[in-house]
């Protein structure tokens, strides 16, 4: 049975690469487009002005939407550069903040070590979380009124051009 099989192959094979099978040409009949002849009579004045009008229109429009643009693009980097400066600003008062507290918790730590007895230990404890509290106090509305400075510097510019665009 498989010689039987290979053989029909070889034939179909065979038969397929002796003809040479070509489509016939069906081309397309080329045709001409028909030209009509159109009189030359021109557009009334009131449409070319009307059209004039609308293209100038249309340019003064996109020209004010393209100053717009541009502006407002400005305005936003502006203020992004000025937030990108405050925020710098706060970290790098946070990093003083922990520092300072570092420090502070050192010192603490240092006087802790030359305690002799436990009313002395509670006297200095009471004073060092008087301390602390009065300093994280006085940090956190530095800290509050650097935050509202940077907000307020940062919407100054927005509300300004608001303003002006109102008008």
């Amino acid at each position: 049975m498989t010689e039987t099989t290979t053989t029909t192959n070889k034939a179909k094979t065979t038969k397929h690469a002796a003809s040479s099978f070509t489509l016939p040409d069906y081309a397309m009949p080329k045709f001409e487009m028909p030209k009509f002849d159109l009189p030359n009579s021109e557009m009334p004045e009131a449409f070319r002005e009307m059209a004039e009008k609308g293209v100038a229109h249309v340019r003064d429009t996109n020209a004010k939407a393209k100053v717009a643009c541009e502006q407002a693009a400005d305005l936003l980097e502006n203020t992004y550069a000025t937030v990108a400066k405050g925020a710098q600003d706060y970290n790098h008062r946070l990093i003083e903040i922990a520092r300072t507290n570092t420090r502070a918790a050192f010192d603490y730590a240092h006087e802790l070590l030359a305690v002799k007895s436990p009313s002395e230990f509670i006297e200095l404890s009471t004073a060092q979380m008087r301390k602390q509290f009065e300093i994280a106090s006085a940090q956190n509305e530095e800290l509050f009124a650097l935050a509202q400075q940077v907000a307020t510097e940062a919407a100054e510019p927005i509300k300004t051009r608001c303003v002006q665009g109102a008008q």
